[in-house]
C-alpha cells in the first residue's frame, strides 16, 4: 500500500511531545491511526537517537501475553531505560482489558511520553475523561482530505476529473487497493457495516439494529438537512421503523461518538448567541454514503457542503450553521478572532441560484470575509465584496 506523509497530524503529535498529556489518537476506523502512530515513531527515531520507544501492537500475536494489564505495567516498567526519553505507544489498546489501570499508573510515575489508539467503541471522545485520571488531549484524525487523495494519486493530470473521483471514492485510502468500484464500495459497506453492528451494538447493548441502521441511512440520506430527533422518529415510524423521539436521541448520539456522523449547532448571526435547537448533522466520509446509498436523492450541493464542513474541522475551525432572519448561511466558521461566512453550492451560473446564494451574504454587514464554494471550475473572482472560489481548487490550497 502506498503511504502518504499525513504533514497535518503529525505536526501536530511533534507539538504536543515530551507534554505531560495522555495522548490518544481517534477516528473513525480505517482512517489511519495505526499508520500514523508507525509514521510518529519514524519522526522520533530521525530526532532522537538515543531515544527509548516501547511499542506495543495488540493486533500481533508477538504481544498476546501483554493483554492482563499487570503484565502490561511490568513489561513497560521493564522496558524503561534511566537518562533518556522514554515513549510509551500502543495501538489497538482496548483489547487489554482494564487497560486504563496501566496507563494511569504509569503516567503517574512521570517516566513516559504515552501514545495510544484504539477501537471507537472502547475509545470514544466522551469517555477518555472518565478512563483516564491524568490529563488528555486528542488527536482526533479524518480520511483523506482532497489535497492528500491526490497526493496518493499524484501526479494528478486533472483536478477536475480528482475531485469527480473523490466525490465517490471518499478518503478511507484502504479502498484504493481495489481497483474494481464494487470492491472499493464493498471495502466502505464493510468499514459502515463494522461501527454499526459491531461497535456500537457491542457497546451499548442495543437490541433493535433496524431502527440503528435506517436511522443510519436516513442521515446519509439528508445530510446538511436541519433535523430534530423528533421528527426524525415519526419519519421512521411512518416507514415501518417504530420508535420514539428519546430513542432517536440516544442512537444519534452514539452514531457521532463513533464519528460516523457530526453533530453542527446553529449560531445567529445578529443576535451573537448559539441555539441548541434544531441541528445538522454530515457524515465522516461522502464514499460511504455512495457505497451505501449510491445515487439515489443525490442533491451534489449537499454532498460538497459536507466535504467542505470536514475540511474546515481539518483547519481547525469551529463550525455553526448561520441564522440571518429567515435565511441560512450554510456556515459560519471560527478561529482565535477569526471568522467566515462560507455558502456552498454546485452550479451558480444560473441566475437564480446566484442571487439565492449570495443575497443572505450580502446582509451581513461586518467586516468579515464572506465567500462561495461552489462547482466553478474556473478562477477565483469577487462579486460585491465576495469571493466565488472554486471547490476544487479551494480544497488543496492550505
Amino acid at each position: 500500500m502506498k503511504l502518504i506523509k499525513r504533514t497535518l497530524y503529525l505536526d501536530k503529535l511533534n507539538e504536543l511531545k515530551g507534554s505531560p498529556d495522555i495522548k490518544v489518537i481517534t477516528g473513525i476506523r480505517r482512517s489511519g491511526k495505526s499508520k500514523l502512530m508507525q509514521a510518529f515513531i519514524e519522526s522520533i527515531k530521525e530526532s532522537e537517537e538515543n531515544a527509548n520507544i516501547i511499542f506495543i501492537d495488540y493486533t500481533k500475536l508477538e504481544f498476546e501475553h501483554l493483554k492482563d494489564y499487570h503484565k502490561l505495567n511490568n513489561y513497560v516498567e521493564n522496558k524503561r531505560r534511566i537518562g533518556v526519553n522514554n515513549y510509551l505507544m500502543i495501538d489497538e489498546v482496548q483489547l487489554c482489558p482494564n487497560f486504563e489501570i496501566a496507563i494511569n499508573s504509569l503516567h503517574s510515575s512521570e517516566n513516559y511520553d504515552i501514545y495510544i489508539t484504539g477501537s471507537n467503541a472502547f475509545l470514544l471522545s466522551a469517555d477518555l475523561a472518565t478512563l483516564f485520571t491524568g490529563r488528555q488531549i486528542e488527536i482526533h484524525i479524518f480520511p483523506f482530505s482532497f489535497k492528500e487523495y491526490c497526493e496518493y494519486y499524484s501526479p494528478i493530470n486533472n483536478i477536475q476529473d480528482s475531485f469527480d473521483k473523490y466525490v465517490v471514492e471518499g478518503g478511507l485510502s484502504g479502498s484504493y487497493l481495489y481497483n474494481n468500484p464494487v470492491n472499493k464500495e464493498d471495502y466502505l459497506k464493510e468499514v459502515f457495516g463494522t461501527i454499526v453492528t459491531r461497535d456500537l451494538i457491542e457497546k451499548y447493548n442495543i437490541s433493535d439494529y433496524r431502527v440503528l441502521q435506517n436511522l443510519a441511512e436516513y442521515l446519509m440520506d439528508n445530510i446538511s438537512n436541519i433535523s430534530s430527533p423528533n421528527n426524525i422518529a415519526n419519519i421512521l415510524t411512518s416507514n415501518n421503523i417504530s420508535t420514539s423521539h428519546v430513542t432517536t436521541s440516544r442512537y444519534i448520539k452514539f452514531l457521532c461518538n463513533a464519528f460516523l456522523f457530526y453533530k453542527v449547532d446553529r449560531y445567529d448571526i445578529r443576535g451573537k448567541k448559539y441555539l441548541e435547537s434544531l441541528n445538522k448533522y454530515y457524515l465522516v466520509d461522502t464514499g460511504i454514503r455512495y457505497a451505501i446509498l449510491g445515487k439515489r436523492n443525490m442533491d451534489w450541493g449537499r454532498v460538497y457542503e459536507n466535504i467542505v464542513y470536514l475540511e474546515l474541522l481539518r483547519r481547525n475551525y469551529r463550525v455553526y450553521i448561520g441564522k440571518l432572519y429567515q435565511k441560512e448561511i450554510d456556515f459560519v466558521a471560527m478561529k482565535a478572532n477569526e471568522k467566515i461566512y462560507i455558502q456552498v453550492c454546485d452550479n451558480i451560473t444560473d441566475e437564480n441560484t446566484f442571487i439565492r446564494e449570495t443575497s443572505p451574504l450580502l446582509q451581513i454587514h461586518d467586516a468579515y470575509p464572506k465567500i462561495i464554494i461552489a462547482r466553478t471550475k474556473h478562477e477565483d473572482y469577487d462579486y460585491q465584496g465576495i469571493k466565488i472560489l472554486d471547490i476544487a481548487n479551494w480544497l488543496i490550497t492550505c
